[in-house]
């Protein structure tokens, strides 16, 4: 038996085992694992990231129950040819659809969840005008991205960058990114005709704008790290890191990529870290190098859990992976070129954090995994992702501890494949 074949089994069995061990809990028998996975229970805070293979998408539960929908794309990546990956279940339906029903599956209050909030104006993110599942009801909008999940789910609440405007810092046109802003403002409406309050996010310290809304959750909170190309300080000072750039450079327009909408989800000890696709990388006319993931080095603190920005590709360089020190990094995948190789050698090398680490993508296909069997980081990415899984980050009451599962994404079963087990306040 080999390395990975040693790692696979452990996982299976819920023995929770990787090369470097300590912080998991070895030999823990989890009864969830080959089970239907059980739901949310009271106190827990839950981090669904969703597979589709075309789209991003997370669905979080708070501590009290109060619920949020981060992402939900809709994005022709089938059409890539050999840079597609699976989509999953199937492509019977379209990805709002398959995200809606895995919500239904996993939230504890049926069709109503509380805040939904478009990271940015990416149609892998939120959804567009061009792939789409139909027209909507009042033909104003597509069946696609949010706009298709909001035909089986209610928002109370919707949450958007730049909201109503579209021009922070500089004006959208209607022809961005096959239409999502002509279909995310006519979505808006809508909601707002069915009642949901629609707002733009808060960068500032001590914002309650994302907050437990159901009951008391006790050391939890939500603390914004970036917004529209910003960054805030820990000390309540925002950083606008974009705007040198805009003005050198004379920009019309700027990296949607770098507006994107950052927040640090705190349970306890417990740090999780989103970012949505925040990154972006320029040779400056000087010679200097505009690095926006190293701004954000300087406000996002440790985090036992990150999301990888920008699903992988390019992404996550040095100086974020040394401020994060995550032990575990989740990650979005719709193309074979995310999670390149420099990323994956970011994450991996101990020069940069000399801790334990696990990587939890929702998919490495085969073919990654026959270009890269020789890359010493392959044996730390989980195994049962590795043919399509989603990831669930279950974190129990006070945030001490936190467990990793990967649920069957190749179909709606949501059983257990792999669990692992975690201290969140071990080095």
């Amino acid at each position: 038996m080999n390395r990975r074949e040693f790692l696979k089994g452990a996982a299976v069995m819920g023995m929770g085992a990787t090369a470097w061990g300590c912080a998991l809990r070895r030999g823990l028998e989890d009864p969830r694992v080959g089970k239907a996975w059980d739901g949310w229970r009271p106190g827990h805070f839950q981090i669904h990231v969703i597979y589709t293979g075309v789209a991003e998408s997370l669905f979080l539960v708070f501590p009290d129950g109060t619920t949020m929908l981060l992402d939900c794309g809709d994005h022709p990546a089938c059409k890539r040819g050999k840079l597609a990956v699976p989509i999953l279940p199937d492509q019977s339906r379209h990805a709002g659809e398959w995200v809606a029903r895995y919500v239904l599956r996993a939230n504890p209050h049926g069709r109503d969840v509380d805040y939904m909030m478009l990271s940015h104006y990416h149609s892998d993110h939120g959804g567009q005008l061009k792939f789409n599942a139909g027209d909507a009801p009042n033909g104003k909008y597509k069946l696609s991205g949010f706009g298709q999940a909001m035909e089986y789910l209610t928002f109370r609440r919707a949450i958007d960058r730049a909201w109503p405007t579209f021009d922070d810092p500089l004006p959208m046109p209607d022809s961005y990114d096959s239409g999502i802003i002509v279909q995310m403002r006519e979505v808006y409406r809508e909601l707002e005709r069915r009642g949901t309050k629609v707002e733009r996010f808060r960068l500032e310290k001590g914002s309650d704008q994302i907050r437990p809304l159901r009951g008391d959750a006790p050391d939890f909170r939500v603390v914004p790290l970036c917004a529209n190309g910003r960054i805030l300080h820990p000390d309540g000072h925002v950083e606008d890191v974009m705007k040198p750039l805009i003005e050198a450079r004379k920009l019309k327009s700027v990296n949607e990529n770098t507006l994107s909408l950052g927040m640090r989800f705190e349970y306890g000890p417990f740090r999780f870290y989103t970012a949505g696709d925040y990154s972006h990388h320029q040779v400056l006319p000087d010679g200097s190098v505009f690095e926006a993931e190293a701004a954000m080095a300087r406000v996002c603190g440790p985090c036992q859990v990150a999301k990888v920005d920008h699903h992988g590709h390019h992404s996550m360089p040095p100086a974020l992976v040394q401020a994060l020190r995550s032990r575990v990094y989740v990650a979005c995948i719709w193309d074979q070129l995310h999670m390149t190789r420099d990323t994956m050698r970011n994450l991996d090398n101990a020069r940069n954090y000399p801790g334990e680490r696990l990587i939890f993508p929702c998919i490495f296909p085969k073919e990654r995994q026959l270009e890269d069997q020789a890359e010493p980081w392959l044996p730390h990415v989980e195994p049962t992702t590795f043919d399509g899984a989603h990831v669930v980050v279950d974190v129990p009451p006070g945030g001490k501890t936190y467990a990793l599962y990967a649920l069957e994404a190749r179909d709606e079963s949501m059983k257990v494949r792999a669990a692992y087990h975690f201290d969140s306040e071990e080095a």
